[in-house]
């Protein structure tokens, strides 16, 4: 009896060790983890053709919309960096079609652009940096512009988040619906856009259940758009975005350290949506990331 004590009083101490030790472990391996995730959102955000690079958006009236350097046109482009008259779109029951003028450096998938019909988030370059695409924000025509060297991205300060907290890391019960739902709603200019949910996931904080409508993305995962009583205080005023992978066998993993601004945060030239109803929880998660602001 006194050697089976013994070899117990040995070996708990051990395996209380080595149990704090794989807890330690893996709490690293997933801060760290989360900080890389961390770190590649920004340099995203910061790449050619990231949302900084968005430097205009110009709505289109049905006719000619007309593109160039010069202050007078439809769509002001950087003074120095085409003529003054580029060239126009003409726009009849939501077509575009672009004209660039002769001699106009203009090109599409490494061809010659003339005259060319554009289809949905479709665009062309135009000089050496800029790029024009087409945009919709609800049923309104619009044109994106892009440019390597705006002043957003030189002058981005960097992103801001809450200190890495598991406790917002939970485990969300996925409802499908019998067939996708869609709903009507404003985005951050008013205009009404449409969203497909797939279905919905169910979820603990604090003690309380919460709902939140959830669109598949196309990675097959979960995609949400949620405010919280965080929102206009210390996070985005708008909304926050977060993703999931796939769901399986009706679970799927909600880490809100991983929610993240919309564009629209960082950029005046961008229209995201707002969140539905649904998907305005009455509780703080002061997880993620925090407003941006630009200094």
């Amino acid at each position: 009896m006194k050697a089976t004590k013994a070899i117990l009083s040995a070996f708990v101490p051990v395996c209380v060790a080595l149990i704090f030790t794989c807890i330690v472990r893996a709490d690293v391996s997933y801060q760290q983890s989360l900080e890389k995730w961390r770190q590649d959102y920004e340099a995203d955000l910061k790449k050619d053709f990231g949302w900084l690079t968005v430097s205009g958006l110009f709505f289109l009236h049905e006719g000619e919309n007309r593109f160039g350097s010069d202050p007078l046109n439809d769509i002001v482009l950087p003074a120095g960096s085409v003529p003054a008259t580029a060239g126009y779109f003409e726009v009849h029951a939501g077509k575009a079609v672009v004209h660039v003028n002769p001699g106009v450096k203009a090109t599409r998938k490494g061809k010659v652009v003339e005259v060319e019909e554009l289809g949905s988030q479709d665009g062309f370059l135009i000089g050496d940096d800029l790029t024009l695409v087409t945009h919709t924000s609800g049923d309104r025509p619009a044109i994106r512009l892009i440019d390597k060297n705006s002043r957003l991205r030189k002058e981005f300060t960097g992103l801001k988040w809450y200190p890495i907290d598991e406790s917002y890391r939970v485990t969300a019960h996925y409802v499908p619906y019998d067939s996708p739902k869609p709903t009507e709603h404003p985005n951050i200019l008013g205009d009404t856009i449409k969203t497909i949910f797939s279905g919905y996931v169910t979820f603990s904080l604090r003690g309380q259940t919460y709902r939140l409508e959830a669109e598949t993305n196309k990675s097959k995962g979960l995609s949400f758009v949620f405010r919280d009583l965080t929102s206009g205080k210390e996070s985005y005023p708008a909304a926050r975005f977060l993703d999931s992978d796939p769901p399986k066998d009706g679970a799927v993993e909600l880490d809100f350290n991983k929610a993240h601004n919309p564009p629209c945060a960082y950029n005046p030239y961008t229209t995201c949506p707002l969140p539905v109803p649904e998907n305005r929880l009455r509780v703080e998660i002061p997880a993620g990331e925090k407003n941006y602001k630009h200094n």
